[in-house]
Order: structure tokens, then sequence, then C-alpha cells
């Protein structure tokens, strides 16, 4: 029996066939072996499958032959279940040994956002989805794809939601209607991004893409630590240039998110902010909206000398406005943030920042 890659096309799933043991698949060779369907349609397996409409198929499969076989499933192999319809999306193989049923969980991805998300049981399809091949041949090669990142991939390419439709976030323009409903397949902001970069990489046409059309993504996901580095990927932004995108997003970006290039210069440019974020929280010719992101912003910087200026500008502004309560809740949560740090539990890492006459 072949013990599971480190990185397997499935995981082990909860078993409720108590006499099936469960493998991991191994990813396939190629060179022996029956493909899935062929086996069931020769009757040489059985086989019985249940699915949650997204990420995964159970399958409980056993040999009828006398002899031990080597049941290849491919990339692209589909199943049904009623207007439910999921897609195998890393290929591999299980050895089977006569009469033995093994439990197997394959990795899949909902073709349609209208799924329903449920165990339930499922069917091998006849169907294919020729868009998706180049996509899914390409993750072969590359199992640090997260289950996520394709799934966003995937219906992109069959559905082409919005942006609205599969990020976590919140549209900052408000939601947009949508015919789909995508709830079950919202995504993390760094999925959304390296399911772009994948497309890119197949060559899909990305202004055809529509997720591709609203600029929060962008801003979404250079503000965090975790996503910044592929965002400057693909979005072509280099640490020379990195200053001058925050600095044209707060002076020129769009309306709806300009004052979000204040949390990013105090994350990444924490001196710049505090000299900076104080005299923004103050100037009360600026829009209301910047100002509160100004204060709650300090606390981003992760500095203890963030603290002192929040104090102040919660004395300054008083209990009784929305900008002094702003600034006591930031104090709070810097100083919350600080014991972490003195605990050795930070996890992000901050870089130098440019001289403050840049601005």
């Amino acid at each position: 029996m072949k013990q599971a890659a480190v990185v397997a096309l499935a995981v082990a799933a909860t078993n409720s066939h108590s006499e099936a043991p469960k493998l991991g698949i191994t990813p396939a060779t190629d060179s022996r072996g029956v493909d899935l369907h062929a086996a069931v349609q020769q009757q040489k397996i059985t086989a019985e499958f249940k699915g949650n409409g997204r990420d995964k198929v159970r399958a409980i499969l056993t040999n009828k032959t006398t002899e031990a076989l080597v049941i290849r499933v491919s990339a692209g192999q589909m199943f049904e279940a009623g207007s439910s319809m999921v897609i195998v999306t890393r290929a591999g193989e299980v050895d089977l040994r006569p009469n033995k049923p093994v439990e197997v969980s394959l990795q899949t991805a909902a073709t349609r956002s209208g799924n329903k998300v449920a165990e339930m049981p499922y069917e091998l399809s006849f169907g294919t989805l020729p868009r998706v091949q180049t996509l899914l041949a390409y993750a072969q090669e590359r199992p640090e794809l997260t289950a996520g990142a394709l799934q966003t991939a995937i219906l992109a390419l069959v559905e082409n939601l919005p942006l609205s439709s599969v990020a976590k976030f919140n549209a900052a323009g408000g939601d947009l209607p949508s015919k789909f409903d995508s709830t079950n397949f919202k995504a993390d902001t760094t999925d959304i991004l390296h399911a772009l970069l994948a497309l890119r990489a197949i060559g899909a046409r990305e202004n055809d893409l529509a997720m591709t059309i609203d600029q929060q993504l962008k801003i979404e996901a250079m503000i965090e630590p975790a996503t910044r580095s592929a965002a400057m990927r693909y979005y072509g932004i280099t640490p020379e240039t990195e200053w001058a995108y925050w600095k044209n997003e707060l002076l020129s970006g769009e309306p709806t998110t300009r004052h979000y290039a204040l949390y990013g210069i105090a994350r990444f440019y924490p001196e710049v902010a505090l000299e900076m974020l104080p005299k923004w929280a103050r100037e009360t010719k600026t829009g209301t909206v910047f100002r509160v992101s100004a204060v709650q912003a300090l606390a981003d910087t992760q500095r203890p000398e963030a603290l002192p200026l929040l104090q102040q500008l919660s004395d300054e502004f008083g209990a009784q406005t929305e900008l002094g309560r702003t600034a006591s809740g930031a104090a709070k949560l810097l100083s919350a943030q600080l014991a972490k740090i003195a605990a050795g539990k930070n996890t992000v890492a901050f870089r130098g920042s440019p001289a403050i006459a840049q601005f």
C-alpha cells in the first residue's frame, strides 16, 4: 500500500463505514491503473460517493475482482447531485485489495456558486468542463495552491463572479446586486490574489474577469501583511515604488477607499504615520472618515510612541465626541497589542519608512 504523499490529493474523511479503512490518495503516476469512471462502468469496483457541494467528495471503493487494483482519479472528473456539480481538482490514485472497502476523500471544487452546501449522495458524472482544464493542469504541479484559491479561480472562469460575490471583506461602496448567491464561496483576500495569479499564469484574459475591475481588492490586499507580497507581485508594485502607491492612493485614490491608505502607511511606514496621523486627526477641514481613520490607524503602527499620542487625542477631543471615543478605544487596542508583542506573540514585521519630507 502506498504511503500518502505529504501533499496528497485527498485527506481522510470522517468514516461512516467502520469496516472501510481510510486512505489518502497518492499523486497519480499515469503509468498504470484503471480510471475511476471506467472501473465503475466495467463493474471492477463498487463505489459510493458523498460530497459537501464544495471541497470534498468522500468515496467508499470496493474491489470486486480477485486481483489488486490501482484506481486513478483524474483532475476534471465531475460529480453531480441534482443541480449541484463539483469537479476533482487534484489527480491521484489508490490501491485496492480484493473485497476490501476503502474510504478516500477527494479534493473538489464547486462549478456552480448555487451548489447546495450540505453532505449528500453524489454520482459520477459524464460531464466535462473544458474551460478549467488548463487551470487544473497548472495546479497539479503547484500543491501550494490552496483549495480556496482553486475554488475562486474556477468560479471566475465558469461564472465570472464580481468581487462583491467572492470577497469576504465588505464592499466599500456597498454590495452590488448579483444574480448569484455565492455566500458559501466567499474567499479570503489571499485566496483571491493567488487565484488571480494562477489565472494570469495560464493566460486568462484579465480584462474579461469581473473581479479584477473593482480596485478595492488592490488596496485591501496591500493593507494586509499576509497578502501584501502577493499583491505587489500581481500589481507590479516594487519596494522602490510602494511609497508612491500609498501616497497616490491617499491623495487621489477611489473616493470610497482613499482613507484605507492611512492604515497601510501606519502598518508599513510607522515613523511617517506617527508624525502625520495626529495632524490628520486634528485637521477640522478634513472629512470625518479621514479623521477617524487617522486615529484608528495610529494603533496599527504597533509602536509604543503612539500610545501617548492616542491618549492626548482622547483628552483633546473629549469622551463625548466620536473622535474622543475612537482615540480611547484605539489606545486600549494598542495597549493590548503591545502586551502581546512584549510576550513574543507579534507576527507582523514592519520595515523602515521614508523621510516625512517625501509626503
